[in-house]
């Protein structure tokens, strides 16, 4: 194209003009065509015919050329008004609304619902675990997961239904037009049912599930902003509740969740205020009493609150991250205190830390590990790491891969509260694993329940098979530890010896205890 206007005043006399066969048999000859340029960039052109032929006029020439390029700048202009329009009301990964629209058409369909006295409903969509995702596969497969996911629920909801994405793997769902609020469950279980088959990543199946949460107008919010927060509180609800399920907002749920909000804002500070402390409960031989190590187990003493049970703020620990600088303030703490209780002549014990998932998986752990043992200077041998059966099994290869590295070290190696999980026993035989920790839940009843005297002595038979020593916890009567001697079990853990107490108590009943011997 050369970019200025070109006049043919008879086609007939230009054979290679491709028009020219059917300008003739309309009974046309003479044609003029000018391009639509933007700048220099050619968009299209624009032709005229007419039925007689007519010799070139520059001045027609000239003025069709500035209307070309007038023609081409409006354009350019309509299509990048169209492009910014996108970008400023639509999401650029998966083309759901953004949250700029999804605030609109919430408005829209607030003034409709009250004018027509009709319920509409929020749904909150949060996906379980994303994360995982982009740590392990990285940010193209997440994007991937995310485009996915729009396509299910384009598919599983009706066209009337607005679908947006917030940001990140958040998305929301309004309803409208329907008989009951309550409808709104039915629309939940076919996102839940849609999610369910697994996408396909680099050749490999993956599972994904979403939390929902459900708010309803006029029963949960007069307002937009009220619904969608509500829907919120409602979604991290179904999170609490175990994940890939629905749950509707209630005001209770706002007095939990503002709680919940509370605690873990007092827990981010709670470290470098040096509010947590560690308490140490014993380990014992069960053939003689003598104390064979110690569990370290930490403790929050709020400054106004008092000292809060770790079951309500493990899990809040874990759920935001903070499980791993709080974990390793755990071992390094425990691996010094245990390094100076050696060094001030007390007899050499083993200290038992726990291992959440999170610090499990971060990469980092077999060095920090490495540095909190050279830092503290505590022997390997003093530090024992305790994990979950259930955490172990989540990636075994990775698993016997960095237990073995630990092992290697001369750390010791336990397996804490033993058959809540579904351990394989192929691969159990495969983990360096010194001992095994029968949960309390089994040791709580015996030697009364049938049930629970067959699963323990199970797990003592199993584990010398293995050649590990079993350790069972939770031992508060003379009748459990009668049971569990009887059956050769290795060590005992519980208040039948002493709750876990601060260092300096402790400190002072492995004296005695050594001093008995």
């Amino acid at each position: 194209m050369s970019g200025v206007p070109v006049w043919f005043p008879d086609v007939t006399q230009h054979p290679d003009f491709r028009r020219g066969p059917k300008a003739v048999a309309a009974g046309l000859h003479s044609a003029l065509a000018f391009p639509i340029l933007a700048g220099m960039q050619p968009l299209g052109v624009m032709e005229f015919y007419s039925p007689e032929i007519k010799q070139p006029d520059e001045v027609l020439l000239k003025m069709f050329q500035a209307i070309g390029s007038q023609i081409g700048q409006f354009s350019q202009r309509k299509e990048a008004e169209e492009r910014n329009l996108q970008l400023a009301h639509y999401d650029q990964l998966t083309g759901l609304a953004n949250r700029n629209m999804v605030n609109k058409m919430f408005s829209q369909a607030l003034a409709r619902a009250k004018r027509n006295s009709k319920p509409l409903a929020i749904l909150f969509i949060d996906l379980d675990r994303f994360k995982d995702i982009n740590d392990t596969l990285g940010h193209g497969a997440g994007d991937k997961v995310l485009k996915g996911v729009a396509e299910r629920l384009r598919r599983c909801l009706r066209d009337s239904d607005t679908i947006g994405r917030l940001g990140g793997d958040e998305f929301v769902v309004l309803l409208e037009d329907m008989p009951q609020a309550s409808h709104s469950a039915v629309a939940a279980q076919k996102i839940l049912n849609a999610l369910a088959p697994p996408f396909i990543l680099e050749a490999q199946e993956f599972h994904m599930t979403a939390s929902i949460g459900i708010s309803t107008y006029p029963t949960d919010s007069e307002d937009g902003p009220g619904l969608l927060k509500n829907a919120d509180i409602a979604m991290y609800r179904a999170k609490e509740l175990g994940r890939n399920n629905y749950q509707f907002y209630s005001s209770q749920m706002n007095i939990h969740t503002l709680a919940r909000l509370t605690l873990e804002a007092n827990l981010r500070h709670a470290l470098e205020r040096e509010e947590f402390t560690l308490h140490y409960q014993p380990k014992v031989d069960i053939r003689n009493g003598n104390f064979t190590g110690m569990e370290a187990l930490v403790r929050w003493h709020h400054p106004t609150k008092g000292l809060i049970p770790p079951m309500q703020f493990i899990s809040l620990a874990e759920e935001t991250g903070l499980i791993v600088p709080i974990g390793e303030w755990v071992l390094r703490t425990a691996c010094a205190q245990n390094a100076s209780w050696r060094r001030q002549g007390l007899p050499p014990l083993r200290v038992g830390v726990n291992l959440s998932a999170r610090q499990f998986k971060h990469k980092g752990l077999f060095k920090i590990v490495e540095e909190v043992l050279k830092g503290t200077g505590l022997d390997p041998t003093g530090l024992e790491l305790e994990l979950t059966e259930s955490l172990v099994m989540q990636d075994p290869e990775l698993a016997v891969s960095l237990l073995d590295k630990m092992r290697a070290m001369g750390i010791s190696i336990s397996i804490d509260d033993f058959g809540t999980g579904y351990s394989s026993l192929g691969y159990l035989k495969r983990f360096p694993i010194d001992s095994l920790k029968i949960d309390r839940s089994f040791i709580r009843d015996l030697p009364g329940d049938t049930d629970d005297a067959a699963i323990a002595q199970a797990i003592i038979a199993m584990a010398h098979t293995l050649k590990m020593s079993v350790i069972a916890e939770g031992v508060e009567t003379l009748e459990q530890l009668s049971f569990l001697r009887e059956n050769l079990c290795n060590e005992v853990q519980g208040y039948y010896f002493s709750k876990p107490v601060p260092e300096h108590e402790f400190a002072a009943l492995v004296l005695k205890n050594a001093a008995s011997q």
